[in-house]
């Protein structure tokens, strides 16, 4: 989770990432910062983040994120 909350607090060291849970849904996060963190998140944690991974479930919260980190790792 430390990886996780590093590369967060890079992309956007404005937002609180340890308490925020609509990331998504309240606009926080725009599309050029998924595709940036998802760069990132591939390429720290070794894992693909599909297409059909980038629903706003799994981006909301940095709790949802760690959550497919870790199923897409155990893939």
């Amino acid at each position: 989770m430390d990886e996780l909350m590093q590369i967060l607090e890079e992309l956007r060291p404005d937002v609180d990432f340890e308490n925020e849970t609509a990331l998504i849904d309240d606009g926080v996060l725009d599309s050029f910062d998924i595709v940036a963190l998802v760069g990132e998140l591939n390429e720290e944690f070794d894992i693909e983040i599909k297409p059909n991974n980038l629903v706003p479930a799994n981006f909301n919260s940095a709790k949802a994120m760690m959550k497919l980190i870790e199923e897409l790792q155990d893939e």
